[in-house]
């Protein structure tokens, strides 16, 4: 199993530019079954769970061609397996959006429930109960969600909670239903709203993709296309905490900076500069120590979830005591203990997290437990006095490319171990 080693201590400085967004390209992916003809998307980053879902539509029987320009096509007009088997299902909870578009374009599917990182139930009741007010009959039976439609019909749907999958599996089942669709209490990401711009390149109608309601109308079918992924948010800010924790000065191109304003601004409230342009974001953190920021995640537009394990690292060597409050999942504190290994000050109460700053962190053994987690613990061995060996690295794998490359781009001293 491959590690990664971490010599702490260095000062990042430098431009990068973000690989695309992962929770942009994955629905994307699923949304290609919709359409009898090529489409071609651009920006794909090389990731586990890309790799998944091509493994995955591949064994569906769908045509994937990789151009020498790097850009991905793919043509699923002759499905001949409507099952998302086990095997693949199990490394990756994004898998579940293969649900909406096959049972649009195909009227079954087979679908093993999902697994994924180890942070907390993320209920895929959101989407099945939807999925039956358009029709559809859905039963699960020996770990598999088993569901069939004739034909799919609009209707108006509200969720039960916030759910991005959820709308995404959704939107995606509507732009071939029957009639008019109608959304409510949706997830606002920006993923949704480049979703629906794909969906709507490709001759679907959806408004009202980023907002609190979206419509749908559905149409007969859907055309080719070719499309470019969006930069990574979520990477984006990782290196801007990175560059923080280490006293550094960097510029991230190729990024919309609205997409990420509530991180923007609690790392200004650390004592960090942050000056935004049009697609870059520049950062220098003026503060030797940064100054503690309190915390509360929520959906978008509020400050991520996927963020929190980032910004532990930054609270951990501040100036005094800061809290954060996980609201989305319920046992995303797992890196707490790996931090605690390394010298932080962090106390845990339920969805609660007190942590006091500590003048250093040292170098040590540590293991991620899922994707987030993983980088916070490459973002304390950069800071920490010594080596740190970062273990079960396939998680970071899942969800950042090659990001021992691009830190190393930056000035950091980190070398990838074999197994």
């Amino acid at each position: 199993m491959e590690k990664l080693l971490i010599k702490g201590g260095n000062q990042l400085s430098g431009k990068i530019t973000c690989s695309g967004a992962k929770n942009a390209a994955l629905p994307m992916l699923a949304s290609t079954i919709l359409s009898d003809e090529k489409v071609t998307l651009k920006n794909l980053p090389y990731l586990q769970d890309i790799t998944t879902m091509f493994e995955l539509l591949g064994s569906m029987g769908a045509d994937i061609l990789l151009d020498e320009d790097m850009n991905f096509t793919i043509q699923s007009n002759n499905l001949k397996d409507i099952e998302a088997r086990y095997e693949l299902v199990k490394t990756m909870r994004a898998s579940i959006l293969v649900l909406g578009p096959l049972l649009a374009k195909y009227g079954k599917a087979r679908i093993a429930l999902p697994g994924g990182c180890a942070i907390g139930s993320r209920p895929v009741n959101y989407h099945l109960d939807s999925l039956r007010q358009m029709g559809a009959e859905i039963v699960l039976k020996n770990g598999y969600i088993e569901a069939s439609a004739k034909n799919l019909k609009g209707a108006n749907i509200r969720f039960d909670g916030v759910t991005v999958t959820g709308t995404e599996n959704l939107m995606m089942a509507a732009t071939l239903a029957e009639g008019k669709t109608t959304l409510l209490n949706v997830a606002k990401e920006p993923e949704i709203a480049d979703l629906a711009d794909m969906l709507n390149s490709m001759g679907a109608k959806i408004d009202g993709a980023g907002s609190d309601k979206i419509i749908i109308q559905g149409v007969e079918k859907l055309s080719g296309t070719s499309f470019e992924i969006p930069a990574d948010r979520i990477e984006a800010g990782t290196y801007l905490a990175a560059a923080a924790v280490t006293k550094g000065d960097i510029k991230i191109e190729g990024i919309n900076p609205n997409r990420l304003m509530k991180v923007i601004d609690k790392l200004i409230n650390t004592g960090a500069k942050v000056d935004c342009d049009e697609d870059s974001i520049s950062f220098s953190m003026s503060n030797d120590i940064p100054d503690p920021v309190d915390i509360t995640t929520a959906p978008f537009p509020e400050f991520p979830t996927d963020m929190q394990a980032q910004f532990s690292v930054i609270n951990a060597i501040s100036s005094g005591t800061a809290n954060i409050y996980e609201t989305i999942f319920e046992n995303r504190f797992m890196h707490i203990l790996e931090l605690n290994r390394m010298g932080c000050d962090i106390s845990v109460n339920g969805n609660h997290a007190i942590i006091k700053g500590v003048k250093s962190l040292y170098g040590a053994e540590v293991m991620a437990t899922d994707l987030r987690a993983s980088a916070s613990l490459i973002l304390a061995g950069l800071c920490a006095k010594g080596e740190t060996v970062v273990d079960r690295i396939y998680h970071i794998d899942r969800g950042y490319e090659r990001i021992e490359e691009k830190l190393n781009y930056l000035g950091a001293n980190i070398l990838r171990l074999p197994s």
